[in-house]
C-alpha cells in the first residue's frame, strides 16, 4: 500500500511536505480512509481546475476544498458551463492523470503573492483572509494555486472520480458579491468504491424528498409567497398531523404539559437574553407603536414567561413543558433547500425547569425518549457533546458546570459519545442527536442544552427546602429538531413509503365497476370515522391503471372491491411492505390497520 501523508498533532500532511521538514507521524496510505480521501480528493479538485484551464485558458479560480462527499471549485469563466460539459472536463482530467505530473510545492512571502495575484481579483480575495506571512503554492505542469496542502505526490493517483453536479456561488458566501460557477466531485482510491458511490448517488436522486414531496402531493413552494417558507398541501398536512399527534402522547406519558407563546416579543426581551447581541443577525424584527420586536428564532423566553406565571417550589420541580413552536430564521438565500433548510420551521421543542440535582436523572430520561423515537423509525443514532464556542455568554465557571453535567449523565449511564470542541450554542454546552437513515447519511437533528446563564439573566427563582431562593436550571431539549426537516428526513429514509402510522393516506379503495362505488364510499367514511384516512379512485381509467396509480402514491394498502368481496363483507388487499395479496373480513382488517396505527406495527 502507497503511503500519501502523514498525520502528526492532528494536521495532515502531505509526503512533499514531510521529507522537506523531517516530520513523523502516523502513515496515511492511499485507500477509502477519511485522511487518505481527505488529501486524494484536494487534489482531484486541483486537477479540475487544470482541466478548466485547458478549456478556457482566461478562467480565474476563488476556492476547491474538500467537503464530506467530495469536493468543488469556485471559478469565473467566459464560457458558460453547463452539466453536458462535465463528461468533457473529466476526459481532459483524465488525459492529465495520465501524464503522472509531478505535484510540487514552493513557498514565496505574502507580499511577494499579493504582486503575483495583483490581477486576479479572485486569488486578491483569497490572499485577505490568510494571515500567515509565508505563502504556500503547489504547483501540476502549467497550473498552480494557492493551497496549503496536502497533495498526493503526482497526477497518476487521481484516476477513480467523477463529476456530479454544476451550480452557482457567491464569493465567499456573500449576496452582495459576485456569482461565480460550482462545479462539485467525487474521488475515491479505487473504481469499485466510485461505482459504489455513484449508485449510491443514484437512489439518493429518486429518493429526493423535493421530487417525492411534488409526486406525492406534500408541499410546494411559492416565490411570490417567498422564499424558504414551506406550504404543506393536505397530504403533507396529515403527516404533521400524525406526527405532532404521535409525539403529543409521548409527552403526556412521560409528564410534560403542552404550552402556547407568542410569536413575536419585545426586542427588550432579546436583548436581555442575549438572542439580540449573539443571534440578531438570524432574526426578523418590526416595529409595532413605536417599539421594536423580535420574531421568535427559539421557543425559550415564552418558557421562561411560563414559568415565572406564579411561584415555584422545589416540590414543583422538575417542571416539563412542550410546544410545537412555530420560529423564523433568516437564512441566507443560497443555503436553503427544501425542507431541509427553511426561514420558517416548527419545533418539536421543550424546556425542563429542574434544579441542578436533577440534571443527570432527567438527561437519562430524555436519552430513553430519543431511543424510543429513533428505534420506531429504524433511524441509528450517534450523541455528541458540543462545548463553549468563541461567542458566548455567561461565567465560564458556569461553562464548566453546565459541561460536566453533560459528560457525567453519559459516562454514568456508559452512552458512548463524541466531542465538538467549540460547537454549543451561545448560551450552554449541549448533546447533540445525529441520525443515521437508510443510505447511511448522517443528519443533525435533536438537541439537549444546560442553561445556567438564561435562568441567571432572566432571575428567575424556586423556593428550596430551607425556604430560600435557589436558582433552577434549564434544559432546553428537541427531539425531531424540527418538524421540517425531520419530515424532509422521512421521506428520504423511507422513500416516500411512510409507516402506517403517520401515513398521509392509509389505504386506498378501488371498486372493481362503478355499480362497487357507493359500497366503497361508505367503506371510506367508516374509516375516516375511526382516524384511518383513506381515499376512492374511481375515476374514468381501467382497474389495472387505477391499481398502478395507486400504487405510484405509496400508499401502505391497496383495497380492492368487487361482487365477491361485497358478497362475503371481505377485503382483498394489496399489502405494499409485504409485496403480496390477500383477502381479509372487513371488520378484522379495519382492526388490523387500528392497532398498527396505535403503534404496534412491524
Amino acid at each position: 500500500m502507497i503511503q500519501i501523508g502523514i498525520l502528526t498533532d492532528n494536521n495532515i500532511v502531505d509526503m512533499q511536505t514531510a521529507k522537506q521538514n523531517n516530520l513523523e507521524g502516523e502513515a496515511i496510505l492511499f485507500d477509502n480512509s477519511q485522511n487518505s480521501l481527505q488529501i486524494i480528493r484536494h487534489s482531484t479538485a486541483h486537477l479540475l481546475a487544470q482541466a478548466i484551464k485547458q478549456i478556457d485558458s482566461s478562467a480565474k479560480f476563488f476556492v476547491g476544498p474538500v467537503i464530506n462527499d467530495g469536493f468543488y471549485y469556485d471559478f469565473e469563466s467566459t464560457k458558460k458551463f453547463t452539466m453536458e460539459d462535465l463528461k468533457s472536463i473529466e476526459k481532459n482530467m483524465l488525459q492529465i492523470a495520465k501524464q503522472k505530473l509531478p505535484i510540487e510545492k514552493y513557498s514565496i512571502t505574502k507580499k511577494e503573492a499579493l504582486e503575483k495575484y495583483k490581477n486576479d481579483q479572485l486569488k486578491s480575495e483569497v490572499l485577505k483572509k490568510i494571515e500567515d506571512e509565508t505563502i504556500t503554492i503547489y504547483k501540476q505542469g502549467d497550473f498552480e494555486d494557492l493551497c496549503k496542502g496536502p497533495h498526493v505526490e503526482n497526477t497518476s493517483a487521481l484516476r477513480f472520480f467523477k463529476l456530479t453536479k454544476i451550480s452557482g456561488a457567491y464569493l465567499g458566501g456573500d449576496t452582495d458579491k459576485q456569482m461565480l460557477t460550482r462545479i462539485y466531485g467525487v474521488a475515491f482510491s479505487d473504481k469499485q468504491s466510485l461505482v459504489e458511490h455513484m449508485n449510491f448517488l443514484e437512489e439518493a436522486k429518486k429518493r429526493d424528498h423535493k421530487k417525492l414531496g411534488k409526486e406525492l402531493e406534500l408541499f410546494t413552494f411559492s416565490d411570490e409567497i417567498g422564499s424558504g417558507l414551506p406550504i404543506w398541501l393536505p397530504k403533507g398536512a396529515r403527516i404533521r398531523h400524525n406526527l405532532e399527534n404521535m409525539l403529543f402522547k409521548m409527552h403526556i406519558q412521560r409528564g410534560y404539559e403542552p404550552v402556547r407563546a407568542p410569536e413575536i416579543l419585545k426586542s427588550s426581551l432579546w436583548k436581555k437574553s442575549g438572542h439580540y447581541q449573539n443571534y440578531g443577525e438570524n432574526m426578523y424584527f418590526t416595529t409595532i407603536d413605536e417599539q421594536e420586536y423580535g420574531i421568535k428564532p427559539m421557543n425559550c423566553l415564552g418558557h421562561i414567561k411560563v414559568y415565572e406565571s406564579k411561584a415555584r417550589s422545589y416540590r414543583d420541580l422538575p417542571l416539563k413543558i412542550f410546544e410545537y413552536g412555530v420560529v423564523h430564521r433568516h437564512e441566507q438565500s443560497g443555503v436553503l433547500n427544501g425542507l431541509f433548510r427553511v426561514r420558517e420551521f416548527t419545533q418539536d421543542d421543550a424546556h425542563i425547569f429542574c434544579m441542578p440535582s436533577q440534571i443527570k436523572n432527567i438527561i437519562v430520561e430524555i436519552l430513553e425518549f430519543i431511543d424510543s423515537l429513533m428505534k420506531y423509525f429504524d433511524f441509528s443514532y450517534d450523541l455528541e457533546i458540543s462545548t463553549k464556542p468563541q461567542k458566548y455568554i455567561g461565567d465560564d465557571r458556569i461553562w464548566e458546570t453546565a459541561t460536566d453535567s453533560l459528560r457525567d449523565a453519559l459516562n454514568e449511564n456508559s452512552v458512548k459519545y463524541k466531542v465538538d470542541e467549540g460547537g454549543g450554542a451561545f448560551y450552554g454546552p449541549k448533546i447533540d442527536i445525529k441520525i443515521t437513515d437508510a443510505l447511511k447519511r448522517k443528519w443533525q437533528c435533536g438537541t439537549i442544552q444546560v442553561d445556567f446563564n438564561l435562568p441567571e439573566k432572566f432571575d428567575i427563582n424556586y423556593i428550596g427546602q430551607n425556604n430560600k431562593k435557589e436558582r433552577p436550571v434549564i434544559i432546553h431539549r428537541a427531539i425531531l429538531g424540527s418538524f421540517e426537516r425531520f419530515i424532509g428526513i422521512l421521506i428520504e429514509h423511507y422513500a416516500g413509503e411512510f409507516p402506517l402510522s403517520i401515513a398521509p393516506v392509509c389505504a386506498i379503495i378501488i371498486p372493481v365497476n362503478q355499480i362497487h362505488y357507493d359500497y366503497c364510499l361508505n367503506l371510506s367514511k367508516k374509516m375516516i370515522k375511526l382516524d384511518i384516512y383513506c381515499e376512492v379512485y374511481m375515476q374514468n381509467e381501467s382497474l389495472n391503471k387505477r391499481v398502478r396509480m395507486a400504487e405510484k402514491q405509496k400508499v401502505p394498502y391497496v383495497i380492492i372491491i368487487g361482487d365477491e368481496e361485497i358478497e362475503k363483507d371481505t377485503v382483498s388487499i394489496r399489502d405494499r411492505r409485504e409485496k403480496r395479496q390477500s383477502k381479509l373480513k372487513t371488520d378484522l382488517f379495519i382492526n388490523l390497520i387500528k392497532d398498527k396505527i396505535n403503534g404496534n406495527e412491524s
